[in-house]
């Protein structure tokens, strides 16, 4: 991702989270990249077979965040990979923008 301007990495919880220009649209965990993901783009991850990201919780249950994992293939192509980080930003752009409005 050296190739799209303004990303970054933090650690966080044990892995990592990437952010483009101070704005979080992925995470590493175990070595695996996920993005964010929606209704408006899961189609793209479910077409190549992606999971989403799920950890078990302190009461063994488990729970599924908003992540899926990147396809190799994605990951492959420069210009496939910026879209999808674009993407991923835009929709946590938008779902803060939501949860300002519901204050």
């Amino acid at each position: 991702m050296r190739e799209i301007d303004g990303v970054s990495a933090r650690a966080m919880f044990g892995g990592f989270g990437l952010y483009k220009n101070a704005v979080i649209f992925g995470i590493i965990v175990e070595n695996v990249i996920y993005l964010k993901v929606d209704d408006s783009n899961k189609v793209d991850y479910e077409e190549f077979g992606s999971k989403p990201f799920t950890y078990a919780m302190r009461n063994s249950k488990m729970s599924t965040m908003p992540y899926w994992e990147l396809p190799e293939s994605v990951m492959e192509d420069p210009e496939k990979l910026t879209k999808w980080v674009e993407k991923s930003v835009a929709i946590n752009k938008a779902a803060k923008k939501i949860k300002i409005k519901k204050k």
